[in-house]
């Protein structure tokens, strides 16, 4: 590999990007090698580029995010999946009646509904997953959005989403982030973000559902700020909420 010790940050980024894309993960001190950098280089490297969307950290290196999109829903469904599941029995009882309410295509909120009784009430949703588990049930009202199917997160996104759910009111609103800190709820893809802003806007509630393992992620696009959700509820513990709670936020964790 070339002597990259000098290049710019963006140069750097597309060679750590491409080494990670082609051997599916690397270790810092394998890409400190690799760069002709230092190991507190890379980590600083991969705080930004996990912000930007590009990759996502893992203990002691990182995994590339294909193409910068969203992981694929399978994954996400088994990534963490516990507390997931602990996430959305917690939800179980916190979320008030409603008749209509939007979904998102994120895992934890899938958990949540497939414990969830929807008897009589209207499913609004991007999600395909979600509508493939709710559309056999009896007695409730499931609605896909149109718009471009994307095949890696098992959703629906783009203009004609958002035209469609501009039809609508809801009682209230699920949905999941990419990551969370003290500053907002975040998304790696602005088609993800977009959706969600506009169903924030036309909801009468909003609950945000994360699991401890979002919690100090940032990336490029912001959805809402913590304490514009009528509660987020969370498996994580009180000292990871500590910071939201401080910002005005409503967190439910027990």
């Amino acid at each position: 590999m070339a002597d990259v010790s000098n290049m710019f940050v963006s140069e750097r980024f597309n060679l750590m990007l491409e080494y990670l894309k082609k051997n599916g993960r690397a270790t810092v001190d394998e890409l400190a090698e690799k760069m002709y950098v230092s190991k507190a280089t890379v980590r600083r490297d991969l705080s930004q580029m996990q912000k930007m969307g590009l990759i996502q950290r893992t203990h002691g290196g990182a995994i590339p995010f294909d193409n910068s999109d969203e992981v694929n829903i399978f994954v996400r469904m088994e990534k963490n999946q516990g507390d997931k599941v602990e996430t959305a029995t917690l939800a179980l009882n916190k979320i008030p009646e409603f008749t209509s309410v939007f979904i998102d295509n994120s895992s934890t909120c899938l958990a949540l509904a497939e414990r969830m009784n929807f008897d009589y009430k209207t499913v609004v949703t991007n999600g395909l997953q979600l509508a493939l588990k709710l559309s056999p049930r009896e007695n409730v009202k499931v609605i896909l959005l149109g718009g471009v199917v994307q095949f890696k997160t098992f959703s629906t996104s783009g203009v004609q989403a958002n035209l469609d759910l501009e039809m609508f009111r809801f009682d209230i609103m699920l949905c999941g982030a990419t990551g969370i800190d003290k500053d907002g709820a975040y998304e790696s893809n602005s088609d993800t973000m977009i959706i969600k802003k506009q169903a924030f806007a036309q909801s009468a509630k909003r609950y945000l559902l994360v699991d401890k393992s979002k919690f100090g992620q940032s990336y490029m696009y912001r959805n809402q700020k913590v304490e514009e959700y009528d509660a987020i509820i969370t498996n994580a513990p009180d000292e990871l909420c500590q910071d939201l709670r401080t910002r005005g936020a409503n967190v439910v964790n027990r």
